[in-house]
């Protein structure tokens, strides 16, 4: 399974996010996901604040153009991301193959 899949108006991100990592960051590709590690605390939402905030600082896109269409209580979560095409998506994160 792939990280990255094409949308009609975007492109589905896969993300395996862990909270309350000790600094933020991206981990690579693991089991189909992308691994993002957060400071914040998977509590009241701030973890997926923070995940869509991060992943919009790294696309270079507006926060508006991120949403999370799956796991808003999961560590596993699917982010729609509108306007970009799987290809720039990888290319913005520096994921060599998607």
């Amino acid at each position: 399974m792939e990280p990255l899949s094409a949308t009609a108006t975007g492109t589905l991100l896969r993300v395996r996010v862990q909270p309350r990592a000790s600094v933020t960051r991206l981990d690579g590709v693991q089991a189909g996901a992308l691994r993002l590690r957060l400071t914040a605390p998977p509590v009241d939402g701030a973890a997926n604040a923070a995940c869509l905030a991060f992943l919009a600082q790294a696309l270079h896109v507006a926060r508006a153009q991120l949403c999370l269409q799956a796991g808003d209580r999961s560590r596993d979560k699917l982010v729609h991301i509108t306007g970009l095409t799987p290809a720039q998506v990888a290319a913005a994160l520096g994921l060599a193959s998607a």
